[in-house]
This record gives structure tokens, C-alpha cells and sequence, in this order.
């Protein structure tokens, strides 16, 4: 049997609760490598459209290469996939879970307003920002399975670096992680992973977000004494009529009724002075 306090903990003290970490980087950056590689099994949701989009191509028989003759069927399933993801996230941050938000870091308005609002309701925000040459990025690029078209890749990679100091001025410089991913090796993916880490694990800073905590504990605590007391009430009246020819006191052998001793004291005392019982 689980104990109270584990119950009701369970949930608001989650890994990286209230922690949103954003990607940014452009095509051909190795944003979905650093990602898996620095907040895998840390228990943070991952928020990326682009997976489900490849999926959808992949199922509609669409090619990966993004070729224009098959724009016109691409765009509605790039649209889905958009949408189903931002329903996700609104689920997962009705939980106050903690976010990985992978984006490319083109549109610094969007990201700007999605760290304003989680900020308001308590998130503590990082940025990861995966960097990368221009020859790099199109040279991965042209060995992804999804490729963008080149114009678009180095579009893409230039107003990426343009939104770089913006990007720091908004996180802040010591909430902004930047990545140099060129050639990282195992020793910058794993300081970066130590990084990351300790960032989850450190207690939320917010007032907005440790008073929403406080709010969850109580609620929980609340439905959880109402759950313990119907167990103790309900055990208590079985080992009543079992136990009254033996001579056994039933409260002694009731773990249910031993706990709501511990949490709710008043409780306890009501439901043995109605059934006749000693406090031993």
C-alpha cells in the first residue's frame, strides 16, 4: 500500500515540472541529435511537429524529399500535424509538465510569445541553440531523409544566426545554452547532458509556480484523507464483525486507520468513539 505522503505528491514533485527547454537551430543543425542526447530519459515531453509530419507523408505515400509537384497534398498534412502537436502541448502544460519545444528558431516571435506565456504561469525557460556552419548544415542536409530545398536551408540558416542575439537577450545569457555543433564530441554532449540535468533537478524558482504547487497538494491531500477514511471505515466495520469472537482489538491490525491517525487526528477520534472502541 502506497504511503499518504507519496500519494499525494505524486504528480506535482514530477522530473522537470515546470522546466520548458527550447531547441533552436536550423536545418541540418543536428537539433534532433542534441535533443535525444541531452534530455533523453529526464521525463520531459518532447513537443515536435515534424515527427508526426514525416509520419503523415510517410503514410499518404508522400516523398520525404519535399519535391513542389506535391505541395498542394503536403501543405494540409504539415497544417494536422501542427495542430495535433499544439493540442498536445496544451495537455501537457494543463499538467505544468516539463516541455522540450523543438523548433528551427526562424519565427523569434513565436518563440518570444510562447516563453512569455509559460513564464507567466510559472516555467522556468531555457534555450538550447544547436549552431552549425552554413556548409555543415547543407551537407546534413542533403543526407536527411526529409530534405529541405537548399534555398530554403540557407534562408533558413541566416535568419537562425540573425535571431541569435535576440534569442539571448530574452532567456537571459545564463538560461541560453549554446551548442556548437559541427563536430561535437562525446565530451560536449555529455557536459551538456550534466547541464541539462541539473537544470530539471533544481527546484522551481517561481512564486506563481510554487503557490499552483501548493494548490495541487492540498486538492490531492483533500481527496486523498476522503479515500483513506472510507478504507479505514470500511476494513474497521469488516474486522469488527470478523474479529468480535476473538477478542481482537480491530483497530490494532487496520493499516488504513493507523494512517489517518497520522494525517487526521479528529477523524480518527470520531470514528472510533462511534463504533465503541479504546485507543491503544
Amino acid at each position: 500500500m502506497k504511503q499518504f505522503k507519496q500519494i499525494i505528491q505524486e504528480g506535482v514533485y514530477d522530473p522537470g515540472i515546470f522546466k520548458a527547454f527550447f531547441l533552436a537551430g536550423g536545418p541540418g543543425s543536428g537539433k534532433t541529435y542534441v535533443t535525444n542526447r541531452s534530455t533523453g530519459g529526464m521525463g520531459l515531453k518532447l513537443v515536435n511537429s515534424d515527427t508526426r509530419f514525416e509520419r503523415y507523408l510517410t503514410k499518404a505515400g508522400l516523398s520525404l524529399k519535399m519535391p513542389d509537384k506535391e505541395a498542394a497534398l503536403r501543405d494540409p498534412l504539415r497544417a494536422k500535424a501542427k495542430k495535433v502537436t499544439g493540442d498536445q502541448m496544451d495537455l501537457y502544460i494543463q499538467g505544468r509538465l516539463g516541455l522540450v519545444i523543438d523548433a528551427t528558431g526562424r519565427d523569434y516571435s513565436i518563440i518570444s510569445r510562447q516563453k512569455s506565456l509559460l513564464s507567466m504561469l510559472g516555467y522556468d525557460c531555457y534555450m538550447i541553440f544547436v549552431n552549425t556552419s552554413l556548409e555543415v548544415a547543407l551537407e546534413r542536409n542533403r543526407t536527411r531523409t526529409r530534405r529541405v530545398p537548399e534555398d530554403i536551408t540557407r534562408k533558413s540558416w541566416q535568419t537562425v544566426q540573425n535571431n541569435i542575439g535576440k534569442f539571448q537577450t530574452t532567456f537571459g545569457r545564463s538560461n541560453f545554452i549554446v551548442v556548437d555543433n559541427n563536430n561535437a564530441n562525446e565530451d560536449i554532449l555529455n557536459k551538456l547532458w550534466t547541464r541539462v540535468r541539473g537544470l530539471v533537478r533544481a527546484p522551481v524558482r517561481s512564486i506563481v509556480a510554487k503557490r499552483w504547487m501548493q494548490i495541487q497538494l492540498d486538492t490531492k491531500k483533500q481527496i486523498a484523507l476522503a479515500k483513506l477514511t472510507r478504507d479505514a471505515i470500511k476494513q474497521l466495520d469488516k474486522d469488527i464483525k470478523d474479529r468480535k469472537r476473538m477478542g481482537i482489538n480491530p483497530y490494532s491490525l487496520n493499516p488504513f486507520l493507523y494512517q489517518l491517525k497520522q494525517q487526521d487526528p479528529k477523524a480518527f477520534m470520531q470514528i472510533i468513539k462511534q463504533r465503541g472502541l479504546n485507543v491503544k
